[in-house]
């Protein structure tokens, strides 16, 4: 499995239409987390978040929302923000720009939010634009993938990741997944100590 944990330069040349870290100018970084709400994920997620009165936005599958409302309802509660993630984590890469679209709106009845994360990052140049320019959403990339979900990757390099390549400004994801809580589980507590620590404050992506 092939991905990077730092997003190079030059895949954010090619796609400027997209957010992919916040200004560098002061020391705060915002924690993602993909995939959910999940029973079990989420509400661990927003114990420790809370612990550190840190704030984070939740990229939510439609689906997911749909069936676990409640852990959805928490995360509002919560004061964190979520963003839509498609209905059914699709990949624009590998689906036609109509059942796409179709999905995204689907998601949009259960999350309302002008942020829009593509699963898996694939998104083609049309479904971009058409995102930003006629459906009014702000397309979220990342800086630093924890790599949570690679059961490959032991729970204490994905937080070595995170400590390693995050700075002021960077957007970093996590997963509140089934596929990613034993990783993540280990590593979230570890990132948020740690920058808590070296003075960071975790923010929303409030764009």
């Amino acid at each position: 499995m092939f991905y990077f944990v730092k997003t190079p330069w030059l895949l954010k040349k090619c796609y400027p239409g997209c957010l992919w870290n916040m200004p560098r100018s002061e020391k705060k970084i915002y924690l993602t987390f993909d995939d959910g709400p999940h029973p079990e994920a989420t509400p661990f997620v927003l114990e420790q978040l809370a612990k550190y009165n840190a704030k984070a936005t939740f990229f939510c599958i439609g689906k997911n929302v749909q069936e676990y409302p409640e852990v959805y309802k928490r995360i509002l509660e919560a004061g964190h923000l979520t963003g839509n993630h498609t209905h059914n984590h699709l990949n624009g890469w590998q689906v036609t720009d109509r059942e796409y679209f179709e999905n995204i709106r689907l998601a949009k009845k259960y999350i309302d939010s002008n942020l829009f994360r593509p699963p898996y990052g694939r998104i083609s140049r049309f479904q971009l634009k058409a995102l930003t320019d006629s459906a009014n959403f702000k397309v979220v990339m990342w800086d630093v993938l924890s790599a949570d979900f690679d059961r490959e990757v032991t729970a204490e390099k994905c937080a070595s990741i995170v400590r390693k390549y995050s700075e002021e400004g960077s957007i970093v994801i996590f997963h509140d997944s089934e596929k990613a809580m034993q990783r993540m589980q280990h590593a979230l507590p570890e990132t948020l100590d740690y920058f808590t620590k070296k003075g960071f404050r975790f923010e929303t992506l409030d764009y």
